[in-house]
């Protein structure tokens, strides 16, 4: 168990020599001279012993034999890194694999503790991360929030500069929270502006963050291959659009259009206001009506033309006009109605291991991403780094983001209406019937929803390198919305008591236009709010559930709350992936916001997966699956909405087994307390 606890101390202070306290506990690392920094190598000596005379226990990591990391320890430490430039790539996944060979924890925590402080902090966190998550003998160890880690990633750079300050200055025990402006990026003269509550979500971009962690595009096999992950790719990314388009007609904006020319000037603009955790330099921003170039960085050993993505897009586009995929043999393989969204989601966002045919089809999704992040340096003739769409911590920042992946989900809908429509005997539940839904929160109406601004904490203490050792806390407004219940009731007049699955979605009623959606576009924009087993009585049935119980989200206190102290008991590290609770509801508007609440429960018969589910935490399962089993659910992902279906409106479609509450949700333009 020590040496899990030490381990997650490599994460502290990411840019900070190992024999510097680390740690509430100010444990640190002694390390041999042949292991540090040429910075330090020369007097090795006298700084272990300065500092480790302020430290409360030493940890002696030996001078043992370790792998060749010759190339990972190539990407120089005080360069950016990004997962979706190829060689970076490389250099992770090769870490990745040393650290999941390693026999035991404790050779992990001498190897990680050996080569950190000549690696690249983002590098090296990245790969442990990875590895942390996936070796069996580590499934306890806290990795620390990457906002903690970076807080650069995640906040203004002048307030990062002024938490740096405050530790200096302030004494031991002051825990004044410096505060973080709704409004630092843009101003609302930007029609955009008006989402940047959801796109700088911490939260929300944390989520994104550890979602790649948990399904990763490269790496070892047995961290890549996981069940159903090119379908997750697909829903989890279409959820995301769900919502932030549901957002954007909360605000009187238009639905997201797709990046459908890479040649055409891009509108919108972004001036992210945060500094790199490179030699102190600012995130590069993009002007309004930027074009995309060819990308030619030596640089970065990357090399790419406008031209390659186009080619590319169009075989996958050909992949689903014929449902029809090549392998690297040439062989055709059919695109049927249940693995073909695996088979195309493992192309789209294209991972080595798992995509069927890596030479031909490519790398789209990350290779757009780069092609954004460098539009304003595409040669390197500036020495300019990416932008924030180079980076899955940092990407859902920027309005292009929602662009590109309304390309990409457009795509995966257009394969998804070539599918067999759901037929009746695939929606019905034989002899169950909803007769009512409904909302109940004890401080609004009856199926309203109350939404409301909250100002919460993060402490920055972990990542502010070279400064005192104390709590230094952000604090950030964000969206938030009071606690509520389904309340949903149920007739079962089969002979026998049934096991079910409740289904509950949420959707916008009307469009831009404020006429009422079509079922087809209202089914694109249904958020899956929680999805859970119950049985069912013979007879009346009345379930109820807490909104804090969804199967979408992970708690408050996963988000803001420090876990290392004083952890609830409920919480383990493998369930920390999840859309965070606090923005589980769309904001609504002032007047409140029509909404088409959507319940339907399944046969479990025919959703049920057999096998054992982690016990101890609430997992976010409908966004990140169950970790190291396989999908909890038999269905398609975003069943019953994922096909298209012969109707017009929502209410032609249902049968017994479903029920629709139009609700509303009000906004109040208020700071309230996390309840």
């Amino acid at each position: 168990m020590k040496s899990e606890k030490y381990l997650s101390l490599l994460f502290d202070r990411p840019t900070e020599p190992l024999f510097m306290p680390k740690g509430d506990e100010k444990i640190n690392f002694e390390v041999p001279p042949i292991f540090l920094s040429d910075d330090h190598q020369a007097t090795s000596q006298s700084l272990q012993v300065r500092f480790g005379d302020k430290s409360n226990t030493s940890i002696k990591v030996p001078e043992i034999a370790i792998p060749d990391l010759s190339f990972p320890l190539s990407h120089d430490r005080n360069a950016n890194f990004s997962l979706f430039i190829p060689t970076h790539k490389e250099k992770a996944v090769y870490l990745t694999d040393v650290f999941m060979k390693l026999r035991t924890v404790q050779d992990l925590l001498y190897v990680a503790a050996s080569c950190r402080d000549r690696m690249n902090p983002q590098l090296f966190v990245y790969a442990l991360s990875i590895a942390v998550l996936h070796r069996p003998d580590t499934r306890h160890v806290e990795i620390p929030k990457l906002c903690e880690i970076f807080p650069c990633k995640f906040m203004d750079s002048s307030i990062v500069a002024k938490a740096r300050e405050d530790a200096t200055v302030f004494p031991a025990g002051s825990r004044i929270p410096i505060e973080i402006p709704l409004n630092y990026t843009a101003s609302d003269k930007d029609s955009e502006h008006h989402v940047a509550y959801f796109r700088e979500d911490v939260g929300i971009n944390l989520h994104h963050w550890h979602w790649h962690l948990v399904y990763p595009f490269a790496g070892p096999k047995e961290v890549v291959n996981k069940d159903r992950r090119g379908e997750l790719v697909y829903y989890m990314h279409h959820q995301i659009m769900a919502r932030y388009n549901t957002e954007r007609l909360c605000n009187n904006l238009q639905r997201t259009k797709p990046l459908l020319s890479f040649r055409q000037p891009i509108p919108e603009a972004y001036f992210p206001k945060m500094e790199q955790n490179v030699a102190g330099r600012a995130w590069p921003a993009r002007p309004a009506n930027m074009t995309l170039s060819d990308i030619n960085r030596s640089v970065d050993s990357l090399e790419f033309t406008l031209s390659d993505l186009e080619t590319r897009l169009n075989r996958v586009r050909e992949a689903i006009r014929t449902r029809t995929a090549r392998d690297v043999n040439g062989k055709e393989v059919h695109l049927d109605d249940f693995t073909g969204i695996d088979i195309l989601g493992n192309m789209m966002e294209a991972s080595p291991v798992l995509s069927i045919n890596f030479p031909y089809y490519g790398d789209i999704h990350n290779l757009g991403h780069v092609a954004v992040s460098y539009c304003h340096d595409p040669d390197h003739r500036y020495l300019e780094s990416f932008s924030v769409m180079g980076d899955s911590a940092t990407a859902m920042r920027d309005p292009v983001f929602y662009r590109w992946h309304q390309t990409i989900d457009d795509l995966f809908i257009q394969f998804k209406d070539s599918l067999t429509p759901y037929n009746s005997s695939q929606l019905r539940f034989i002899g169950v019937k909803v007769t009512e839904v409904g909302i109940i929160s004890k401080t609004s109406n009856l199926n309203t929803l109350n939404t409301h601004w909250t100002r919460s904490d993060v402490d920055m203490s972990r990542g502010l390198d070279f400064a005192p050792r104390r709590a230094v806390l952000a604090r950030l407004q964000h969206l938030n919305h009071n606690s509520f219940t389904y309340h949903v009731t149920v007739n079962n007049s089969n002979n026998r008591d049934v096991m079910g699955t409740v289904r509950v979605f949420l959707a916008p009623k009307y469009n831009e236009q404020e006429a009422p959606l079509s079922y087809n576009d209202q089914r694109k924009l249904m958020i899956e709010m929680d999805k859970f087993t119950c049985e069912l009585k013979k007879g009346h049935n009345v379930i109820r559930r807490s909104s804090h119980e969804s199967s979408v989200t992970i708690p408050y206190e996963a988000t803001f709350r420090d876990l290392s102290h004083n952890a609830p008991e409920s919480h383990k590290p493998e369930c920390g992936c999840g859309w965070p609770q606090h923005m589980l509801v769309p904001k609504g508007t002032k007047k409140g916001y029509a909404m088409d609440l959507f319940v339907m429960i399944t046969n479990y018969e025919y959703d049920r997966i057999n096998q054992k589910e982690p016990e101890g935490c609430r997992i976010s399962m409908s966004y990140c699956g169950l970790k190291d089993r396989k999908f909890p659910d038999a269905r398609s992902m975003g069943f019953p909405f994922d096909r298209r279906a012969a109707v017009a409106t929502l209410e032609q479609f249902l049968t017994p087994n479903m029920k629709v509450q139009t609700i509303t949700v009000r906004f109040s333009d208020t700071v309230e307390h996390q309840r």
